[in-house]
């Protein structure tokens, strides 16, 4: 039997978005994450590697592929096709092979020309800049309205290229947010980037992204987390049951400053 649309309201408004309390804990809030991740990381400058349409093309090669193999994609399709319009015009199979050790080459080659091919259509060209003088729901609108962009690639361009207050959610956010209480257990990593993006001043979007990503690389990891050495092990909600089921690493040192990485995700 069809769920009424009263079902899926009561089903809505049982998803906790920010829980007060987890497991007996007051978690942090995302202010007060990034203060303490501040301070112990310390700080780092905002400047945009790549311009807003290739951080575009960058997000989307980087879906479903580490940073390297993306970054090798990247590369490889810039040195063989410098620009969008020769992009659009090759066919192709030849931009699959210049993508090819990025993964899934088959379906982000025409992926990419779709997108560009629409990015011309609408502008005439293939500078999206102007989107940094929309609404901020606006710009992500316009972004999320191309093919195969969703919450994650429309915010990593709008916040690393632009300069705009969109909070990017990857594995590491959603999972580091979890854990910390930041966002409900049944939060997915589409509906985190409201979420968090709501959680905390719009001039602290972009750093809070940073380190708790680079948290989440470095200490909050997927596997045996550094939970000893953690700045926020004392009111992180999951700490207590990870240690008790012996699921936390050790750490030989410190962990290292953040360093933003030439590519954001």
């Amino acid at each position: 039997m069809p769920e009424s649309s009263g079902g899926r309201l009561k089903r809505q408004r049982r998803k906790i978005l920010r829980p007060r309390r987890v497991r007996g804990v007051r978690p942090y809030t995302l202010a007060e994450v990034h203060d303490l991740l501040a301070a112990y990381y310390g700080p780092f400058e905002h400047r945009p590697r790549l311009s807003p349409a290739d951080e575009l093309a960058w997000t989307i090669l980087s879906q479903h592929t580490s940073d390297l193999n993306a970054g090798r994609a990247y590369d490889e399709l810039k040195r063989r096709l410098p620009t969008w319009a020769e992009v659009l015009a090759a066919p192709t199979s030849a931009v699959a092979d210049a993508i090819r050790s990025g993964g899934l080459a088959e379906q982000k080659a025409p992926r990419i020309q779709e997108v560009f091919g629409m990015v011309r259509e609408r502008t005439g060209g293939f500078d999206i800049a102007f989107l940094a003088e929309l609404p901020l729901e606006e710009a992500k609108s316009w972004l999320r309205s191309l093919p195969g962009v969703g919450p994650k690639t429309a915010a990593v361009v709008l916040c690393f290229s632009l300069g705009m207050p969109a909070f990017a959610v990857d594995t590491h956010v959603h999972r580091v947010s979890g854990r910390l209480g930041l966002i409900g257990p049944k939060v997915t990593a589409d509906e985190a980037h409201d979420v968090l993006e709501g959680s905390i001043e719009p001039g602290h979007v972009f750093a809070a992204h940073v380190y708790v990503i680079s948290h989440g690389r470095r200490i909050c990891k997927a596997q045996r987390p550094l939970c000893g050495i953690c700045p926020l092990r004392e009111r992180c909600p999951a700490r207590p049951e990870m240690e008790r089921k012996g699921l936390t690493g050790v750490a030989d040192a410190e962990a290292p400053r953040p360093a933003l990485a030439p590519k954001p995700l």
